[in-house]
């Protein structure tokens, strides 16, 4: 089914869906008039002869020089060749599919002076799966992504590289299969498709939607780490958390409980158990889980804005046929939602950590030491815990915020930047190393569940460990474990571990 993409109007569903899968798009009908409007005024400046920033004049600190107006295409073309710099790996293709999105989006408001041609271009290559080969690096997040979206916009032209379902070709080569003519950028054009956010804003959304799969994962995790180690759910109790206040801690508290209700292992020592208070890392799993509850949904509010924005550079007000320099390009809200999201990745993964600890650890869990019988002819999970401790401590250092640093461009011009594209490139590096420490708990927590049979987890509990099962038998004796990890890892990056009870984890989501 088509998404009919209503300029400002996208929710985080839709964005999500985008993210998750490709789906053909097009443009609400009613949007063609403001575009239209937007590219009239642009062509009334240029009639009129006098100088208007990006329209007729350089760039950056060459502001000041007139083009004349037979020179005006070969401006803006000269614009996205000598902007096209980035480097490093591309970017990937649910993340180009967001970029491309948002900047339909953005350009189709009609606030950017651009033709519709433009805007069905960058339709038709959405449609056509032709992603365009953006490198990830190169962007200092103000003036806008300027490299990232150059290299999109050198796909429209025909020029350099595209990813075509997975396949590198020539860009001309694809747009000649696709039946897509080249476009020839008019007076603006070159500048507002490369002028703006979303470059950071597509990568900042794909460690959004992957820090929500790492905490509906983990909230499973430690839920089940808790039964495995014969944990007390009355720090559960909403009363507890009532009176605290935090929705985030509230949320996930009634999430905890949802998933251990009726668990056989928990009736087992609720009478005669002599510990009266669990480790942190199994008792405040709520308040930690709930900050980072709040962190994803400041973040995706932040970002959901930034997504539906007009971000170029300078705009135009057709109504009255103004034309404004301004500085929505500069991404400081979405380094900023990208930074707090580095802070719930690395704290969900520091938290895992801490029960896998728990887990190995006789003297804490319970259970035999590393989860092996036979422990010292076999290592069990002894270094699967190196892993993820390493893991963790990497993250840390990832976390270190990217918005605190600025480098003036463009000779002092550009004199405060906002580092959003980095801030949001890291993510996915986080979120992975997170995910394998979720994974590795989801071991640890199944091998503790299995060393308490015949007793049985709570429904949900029990139906995420057969899950497991299906794919990694019990850890009978030291095996090759890599295998293993790397399973548990992708059930927590599919998003597998909640998938039989989402509507546990609505609140997550709200």
């Amino acid at each position: 089914m088509d998404f009919i993409l209503k300029p400002g109007a996208m929710t985080l569903a839709d964005l999500r869906a985008a993210w998750a899968t490709r789906h053909p798009v097009s443009l609400d009908p009613a949007a063609y008039a403001d575009i239209k409007a937007s590219a009239a005024a642009v062509e009334a400046i240029v009639a009129r002869g006098g100088p208007a920033y990006g329209i007729n004049t350089g760039f950056g600190l060459l502001a000041k020089t007139r083009i004349p107006d037979a020179q005006l295409g070969e401006l803006q073309r000269n614009l996205i060749l000598s902007h096209s710099v980035g480097t490093g790996e591309l970017m990937r293709d649910e993340v180009v599919r967001l970029l491309l999105l948002m900047k339909i989006g953005s350009l189709a408001r009609g606030f950017s002076g651009v033709r519709p041609l433009i805007v069905d271009t960058l339709i038709a290559l959405y449609n056509a799966n032709i992603m365009p080969a953006i490198p990830e690096k190169g962007s200092v997040g103000a003036s806008g992504d300027l490299a990232p979206l150059a290299h999109m916009t050198l796909a429209m032209m025909g020029v350099g590289e595209v990813r075509v379902n997975g396949k590198m070709m020539a860009a001309q080569d694809a747009l000649d299969a696709a039946g897509i003519e080249p476009v020839v950028l008019a007076a603006k054009e070159g500048l507002a498709l490369i002028n703006g956010t979303q470059a950071s804003t597509a990568l900042a959304l794909h460690g959004l939607f992957m820090t929500e799969r790492l905490a509906e994962s983990a909230l499973v995790t430690g839920a089940l780490s808790l039964d495995a180690a014969k944990g007390s759910d009355s720090p559960f109790d909403s009363r507890v958390h009532a009176v605290r206040g935090q929705p985030g801690q509230i949320a996930a508290a009634g999430i905890y409980r949802q998933l251990i209700a009726n668990s056989d292992i928990r009736a087992s020592h609720l009478v005669g158990d002599e510990r009266v208070q669990d480790p942190y890392c199994l008792r405040c799993q709520p308040q930690v889980m709930g900050a980072v509850m709040d962190l994803i949904g400041n973040a995706g509010r932040t970002l959901l804005i930034e997504a539906n924005a007009v971000t170029d550079n300078p705009l135009i007000f057709p109504e009255t046929g103004d034309i404004i320099s301004g500085g929505n390009f500069h991404a400081e809200p979405v380094a900023f939602a990208a930074d707090t999201l580095a802070l719930a990745i690395a704290e969900i993964g520091a938290l895992s950590e801490r029960r896998i600890a728990l887990l190995i650890d006789a003297t804490l869990s319970g259970l035999p030491p590393f989860l092996v019988r036979e422990p010292g002819v076999n290592s069990g999970f002894m270094i699967a815990h190196v892993t993820a401790a390493a893991l963790a401590s990497e993250n840390k250092s990832l976390a270190h915020p990217a918005s605190v640093d600025s480098l003036p461009t463009s000779a002092n011009q550009e004199d405060h930047v906002s580092m959003a594209t980095f801030a949001a490139r890291r993510l996915h590096d986080m979120a992975h190393n997170t995910a394998v420490i979720v994974g590795i708990e989801l071991l640890a927590a199944a091998q503790g569940i299995d060393f308490h049979r015949p007793l049985r987890s709570s429904a949900h509990l029990e139906q995420v460990h057969a899950r497991l099962r299906e794919k990694v038998p019990f850890f009978e004796s030291d095996r090759f474990f890599a295998p293993d990890i790397e399973a548990a890892k992708r059930m927590v990056v599919d998003g597998q571990l909640g998938a039989g009870c989402k509507a546990v984890f609505a609140p997550l989501y709200a």
